[in-house]
């Protein structure tokens, strides 16, 4: 009987310590915006529970009580704007709470809130961390364009923000601005990229064969982009990454065994090398997010980004190259062979490295 009062003792026990982790409801709070000429507006839907936790309430009944619950209205509302922000076309979304009401068959707070908006919106931004004291906790972010549902995503600890880029002109133009700023930067933070390009420099030529070698690789990198962000062709990276270390190091191996006459094959090592690096391109645009409703703006734009940051690296190294062999031919023959090993010597340390991080 002592052991039967014991485990009956140990049940209630268990019952009362369970209650509060049962009466904590789904970790979800629901976000919606709406987008016209003249405004942003929508909802915010929090639950009482989590609002409750953050106030430090005991319970949160007070928050559902009309009568209780504007005491801590400008509780809620710093609350909220310390912990949700929007960007539009850059610049920060002031955004004003204009009615709270309780939802006491949700067990939540609606939020009713409005942004008045100089233009169009093209590019917006949206910044959550509602909850973080609940990392399961989730943000459903629904996007309206007038009164059509456009775009539906969810924010959580890991992800925070998304992007969004709206229909029509000011939508296009401001992908176009994003996905080229994206693809310039993209270069110029690649070494691996820049030193497979100064390999195929090298060895000098005139400007149409330059023209002719860059062009070769352009068109490499943009067929490879364009299936794998499309997601008709996606190698993973532990094959692609060490792959593009690998080119860095024939490109290098090329211009030293080149001799004085022979045929020059750089064309068509940078279209080959660049159907490898174009996959790498990819999945920056994979990081990015493609927005489903301007692909074709977006990779063209990343190809222009990536094309004007070639550019610049073929017309600077070219301009350089080009003084030295006029000054010196000998010296710009031991700058061919120093830097190809420079080349060669950095592809096979990337190689070796990204081997090993696969391991």
């Amino acid at each position: 009987m002592r052991s039967l009062g014991r485990l009956s003792g140990l049940i209630l026990l268990a019952t009362v310590c369970a209650r509060p982790a049962v009466a904590h409801p789904a970790p979800f709070s629901y976000l919606d915006v709406r987008l016209s000429s003249s405004a942003m507006d929508g909802t915010l839907v929090l639950h009482d529970f989590d609002v409750a936790h953050e106030l430090g309430l005991a319970t949160p009944d007070a928050l559902i009580d009309p009568l209780a619950q504007p005491a801590y209205v400008p509780q809620i509302t710093a609350l909220v704007h310390g912990r949700l922000a929007m960007f539009a076309d850059g610049r920060e979304v002031l955004w004003n709470i204009t009615g709270i009401r309780a939802l006491s068959d949700r067990s939540g707070i609606e939020l009713a809130w409005r942004a008045p908006v100089t233009a169009p919106v093209g590019h917006l931004t949206v910044h959550a961390a509602l909850f973080p004291y609940d990392p399961s906790h989730q943000t459903f972010v629904n996007l309206y364009e007038g009164n059509v549902l456009t775009r539906q995503d969810i924010l959580n600890a890991q992800r925070a923000s998304a992007e969004y880029y709206t229909g029509g002109r000011q939508g296009a133009l401001a992908v176009f601005k994003a996905f080229t700023a994206a693809g310039v930067h993209h270069i110029a933070i690649g070494p691996d990229h820049i030193l497979f390009i100064i390999g195929l420099l090298l060895l000098g030529g005139s400007v149409l064969r330059l023209l002719g070698i860059v062009s070769a690789f352009t068109l490499g990198h943009s067929i490879t982009l364009s299936l794998a962000a499309l997601n008709l062709v996606a190698p993973p990276a532990r094959i692609v990454e060490p792959a593009i270390a690998l080119s860095i190091v024939f490109v290098g191996a090329d211009n030293l065994l080149s001799s004085p006459g022979a045929r020059d094959v750089r064309a068509w090592i940078a279209l080959f090398f660049g159907l490898v690096h174009g996959f790498g391109f990819a999945s920056v645009l994979r990081e990015i997010g493609l927005p489903p409703r301007a692909l074709g703006i977006s990779l063209f734009s990343f190809n222009l980004g990536v094309e004007i940051g070639q550019a610049i690296i073929v017309f600077t190294v070219a301009s350089l190259l080009a003084v030295v062999r006029t000054r010196s031919p000998t010296r710009a023959h031991q700058l061919v062979v120093a830097g190809s090993i420079l080349v060669m010597a950095a592809g096979a340390y990337w190689f070796v490295q990204r081997i090993w991080q696969n391991t």
